[in-house]
């Protein structure tokens, strides 16, 4: 069965020091993820439990900052943040369900964090 081109990676973006992360999508669509989303969002076990929706748990300073990206086969990105943090995988699919750019989500969130199911 082909990979849904939604859910393929073709490339990431996020410099040292920036604040978000680009990911371009085999579709041609690209989302921008504020770090404040995807630390927040992180979905290892050790932020999130085993069950249940995914919450947002709120941080700062060196928790926003990512040291490095490692792929994981075709289908997820481990993101190693600079505090040490870095045992959550975040499939594709979670990845493209958590862009909430106005062509993913037309409504917008404004400062809410809602809890996401699991994907």
């Amino acid at each position: 069965m082909p990979i849904d081109p939604k859910i393929q990676c073709v490339a990431v973006r996020s410099p040292r020091g920036a604040t978000s992360t680009e990911i371009e999508w085999k579709d041609g669509h690209v989302s921008v993820y504020p770090h404040v989303i995807l630390r927040g969002y992180c979905p290892c076990a050790a932020c999130q439990g085993h069950q249940g929706d995914i919450k947002f748990i709120p941080c700062s300073g060196h928790q926003l900052e990512i040291d490095e990206f490692e792929p994981v086969g075709n289908y997820a990105l481990r993101i190693e943040w600079f505090d040490g943090h870095g045992s959550g995988l975040y499939s594709f699919k979670y990845l493209r369900a958590l862009c909430h750019c106005q062509i993913c989500h037309p409504e917008p969130l404004g400062e809410e964090h809602p809890d996401l199911p699991r994907t």
